[in-house]
């Protein structure tokens, strides 16, 4: 390793990188979170879907056959389950770093002519 001679540190320092072998590909819709007491940032990412109903029932004809399936639901009212599935804590040097590697992949998405996806004109995903 080269050494730098001023104050007999490293020239260079090499990160390797190791997968844990759980690791899990996890798509997030939307991310929860603030400023935990210890003045740390946690961050939720959720997973949005519709409610699962309770239960449903089909009808049964005289002739044994099936007819169509009966969900019950509210005519006014649509349910949405938001799946916590990670929880990033980050001190704020790494929100820090985490923002400007964010804001460069989002700079190179830009430039990129017709390579940002399309956006959901409603909610931002975001919330705090």
């Amino acid at each position: 390793m080269d050494k730098n001679d001023d104050n007999n540190l490293p020239g260079k320092i090499r990160y390797e990188y190791q997968q844990d072998p759980d690791t899990r590909i996890q798509y997030a819709h939307g991310v929860w979170g603030g400023i935990n007491p210890q003045g740390e940032i946690e961050v939720s990412f959720y997973l949005e879907s519709d409610k699962m109903p309770p239960y449903s029932e089909r009808l049964v004809a005289p002739d044994g056959s099936f007819g169509h399936e009966i969900v019950p639901h509210d005519e006014e009212m649509r349910t949405v389950t938001r799946t916590i599935h990670s929880r990033v804590i980050l001190n704020y040097h790494t929100a820090r770093a985490v923002l400007e590697w964010l804001q460069d992949k989002l700079d190179m998405l830009d430039m990129e002519e017709g390579s940002a996806p399309l956006i959901y004109e409603g909610d931002s995903g975001i919330e705090q």
